[in-house]
């Protein structure tokens, strides 16, 4: 294992009969000290299609190397050890480098005094913790790109909700939504609390490919998310979509009806787990009876609470939908008796009733 101690389309591929060169190598440089929990690390640790052991090997054809330096993962032994690919790449020494930050980030500006929110090392001038934001300050300038792991680096998530002293915020809060890396790009944002590991990693590896030259920039919506992963929302891929049309709500968390009265935000949540379920395609909130409470969102938590009460737009739109879908179930009732019948010609007696006749000719 290689470590080194509404859509609109934001990305611009170049000119059509431009070459860019690729990489043959790179390092991704991984912060989880924004304020987290580690958990999107942790849930990173469970993909497979691909893994992040098939990537730092190598297996995974037409990708540059990749050096992934990670807190959880590296080997080293901590310490100044584990920063000097940091510090190089900050001297701008270390290119080139995907920049990936986990955590929401605070903002520095609103302390009066001495302190800081979270750091990551100590400056080696001063002694003192270094603080994520200056950490961004240095590396993001120098970065070939930048991504987010999980919502509260994307939006600012849990960190970020009304009534918090540290006033975080996402990173394109931060660094600006008009940012653009060395490679040209956005910050991509990978939401969701935590991430689903193979949206991670298949965002990543459209990255690496286009870092080797071999495929355009990743499409993304007006919230910097991959296009073809968050541009269906959750009820649009929920195996209990079907009974929604047909108004046949879950009154508890037994029923394996829909979950919209039950507190479900489904319907506008920009999400693909109950497609792609969670560990190995297993899993996913709603396919295990779980209501979906809009964590890949911009306006979660808050526009989301109190969690597990059932949405304003839940109640008007099974109100709307009540008279159809009882009609539309009766119907279909109906035709699910009929055809749920063998015909009457399939038996053992002596006459054929199928309607065959030896004599008919064309």
């Amino acid at each position: 294992m290689t470590t080194d101690s509404s859509t609109t389309e934001v990305s611009e591929e170049p000119e059509r009969g431009e070459q860019r060169e690729g990489f043959d190598e790179i390092h991704i440089l991984w912060i989880s000290e924004g304020m987290s929990c580690d958990g999107d690390t942790v849930s990173l640790t469970a993909a497979d299609q691909p893994s992040l052991e098939d990537l730092v090997l190598g297996l995974i054809p037409g990708l540059p190397k990749v050096n992934l330096v990670n807190k959880v993962l590296s080997p080293s032994l901590g310490g100044e050890d584990f920063l000097a690919p940091y510090r190089a790449a900050a001297r701008g020494d270390l290119a080139p480098f995907i920049l990936v930050i986990e955590g929401s980030i605070p903002n520095q500006n609103v302390i009066e005094g001495d302190g800081y929110w979270t750091s990551f090392g100590n400056d080696p001038e001063t002694g003192e913790p270094q603080t994520l934001n200056e950490w961004i300050d240095q590396l993001a300038p120098k970065a070939w790109a930048v991504v987010t792991a999980g919502t509260c680096a994307a939006f600012g998530g849990i960190h970020a909700m009304a009534g918090n002293p540290t006033g975080s915020m996402g990173l394109a809060d931060y660094l600006g939504w008009d940012y653009r890396s060395q490679g040209g790009l956005p910050v991509v944002n990978i939401p969701g609390c935590p991430i689903q590991p193979e949206n991670f990693m298949e965002a990543l590896i459209w990255l690496l490919q286009h870092a080797a030259g071999t495929a355009p920039p990743p499409p993304l919506d007006h919230m910097l998310r991959p296009q073809w992963l968050f541009g269906k929302t959750v009820h649009e891929g929920c195996d209990r979509g079907s009974y929604y049309e047909q108004a046949n709500f879950a009154r508890d968390y037994n029923s394996p009806k829909c979950l919209v009265k039950t507190g479900c935000w489904g319907p506008v949540v920009n999400c693909n787990v109950p497609k792609r379920g969670w560990m190995a395609g297993i899993g996913g909130c709603p396919n295990v009876g779980g209501i979906c409470i809009g964590c890949t969102m911009p306006g979660f938590p808050d526009a989301f609470m109190p969690f597990m009460d059932e949405p304003p737009g839940g109640t008007l739109s099974s109100l709307a939908i009540k008279p159809y879908g009882a009609v539309i179930r009766r119907l279909r009732g109906f035709t699910n008796e009929l055809v749920n019948h063998e015909p009457r010609w399939r038996h053992n007696k002596r006459k054929l009733t199928s309607g065959y006749n030896p004599r008919w000719r064309p």
